[in-house]
């Protein structure tokens, strides 16, 4: 059975700085990308960032391009989202996903998998 637990939210100052982190079981993942995604109330899923297993291609949202960071790593098999100079509408829960094999960013639609998420709260 697929199991994607995220870990390392909190809550944070505006500048500050998160790492969340994906451990992900039950198969392996290395045709398809993972991508961590963000969800306030009253709001569609977005992407946020992904990431191919194969050669660590990476694509991120325009809202976090030079802030955030993601990474895997193979022998744990995690997938981490480092989060830096945070902004108070970074604040949301964060979700880490398997995507469709072959892309590198998608609609929430089209992922595989879930984690249930974890909260992150930026404070200006």
């Amino acid at each position: 059975q697929v199991q994607l637990v995220e870990s390392g939210g909190g809550s944070v100052q505006a500048g500050g700085s998160l790492r969340l982190s994906c451990a992900a079981s039950g198969r392996t993942f290395s045709s398809y990308p993972m991508g961590w995604f963000r969800q306030v109330p009253g709001k569609a899923r977005e992407f946020v960032a992904s990431i191919t297993w194969s050669d660590s291609r990476t694509y991120y949202a325009n809202f976090v391009k030079g802030r955030f960071t993601i990474s895997t790593d193979i022998a744990k098999n995690t997938v981490d989202l480092q989060m830096n100079s945070l902004k108070p509408e970074d604040t949301a829960v964060y979700y880490c996903s398997v995507g469709p094999s072959g892309f590198l960013s998608w609609g929430s639609g089209l992922s595989n998998y879930w984690g249930q998420g974890t909260q992150v709260t930026v404070s200006s």
